[in-house]
């Protein structure tokens, strides 16, 4: 008989036996087809992606040829990827009446309108701009003819410095194409954007309701 005491006792009889299926092996076998079936997804999905690149032809970092209407014509110039819109249309096009101040979006100078969208130019990239029209402050006259936003703004006298003007401008044309008779509150929106350093913001208001005829009610 073994010693009751003895540090070693005797071996247990095994339980699982060759070929036969158990939770352990089972879930071994699971977790190998899971690895499996989850590789194979990756190694499709990356073919995919090679196949859809080399379908698409990529742009840069050299120029490439970029198609633009504005102002109702077309214009044909060659840009790199980075380049934004204000930078196209300042140093290719030499439409200087965009103005870039702060150059990040932050006080709405060199708003341009987008399919009638005013939009930040300097933070917009020109090969996105597409099919979609431009108009600048250039595109609003009518030859001799002022825009009715910018002949109120000269007739309230509603400019100093210059800087702002343009966009400002451009951002109370935009409201009157979506709203022809907006509020004084509607107006307030429409250039919270625009930033003013010599304040003419109480004579703007006025220009755009002349402009649209409404008493900003």
């Amino acid at each position: 008989m073994p010693d009751s005491k003895s540090p070693n006792p005797p071996d247990r009889p095994k339980t699982e036996k060759r070929g036969r299926t158990t939770r352990r092996t089972f879930l071994k076998s699971v977790g190998l087809a899971s690895a499996g079936a989850a590789a194979l997804n990756v190694l499709e999905e990356v073919s995919s992606a090679q196949n859809n690149s080399s379908s698409t032809s990529a742009i840069g970092p050299d120029s490439a040829p970029l198609r633009l209407k504005i102002n109702g014509q077309v214009h044909n110039v060659k840009t790199e990827p980075r380049a934004t819109l204000a930078e196209v249309l300042r140093d290719q096009l030499h439409m200087t009446g965009t103005k870039v101040v702060c150059d990040r979006g932050s006080c709405s100078a060199c708003t341009v309108m987008l399919a009638k969208t005013p939009v930040c130019s300097c933070m917009t990239l020109a090969i996105d701009v597409g099919d979609r029209e431009i108009t600048t402050v250039e595109g609003l006259a009518s030859g001799d003819n002022l825009h009715p936003v910018q002949a109120a703004f000269v007739a309230h006298d509603a400019l100093q410095c210059g800087f702002c003007t343009s966009g400002m401008v451009m951002s109370c044309a935009g409201l009157l194409v979506r709203n022809a008779n907006p509020s004084i509150a509607e107006v307030k929106t429409a250039i919270s954007g625009n930033i003013c350093r010599c304040g003419t913001y109480p004579k703007v208001l006025e220009a755009v309701l002349t402009a649209s005829g409404g008493k900003g009610a």
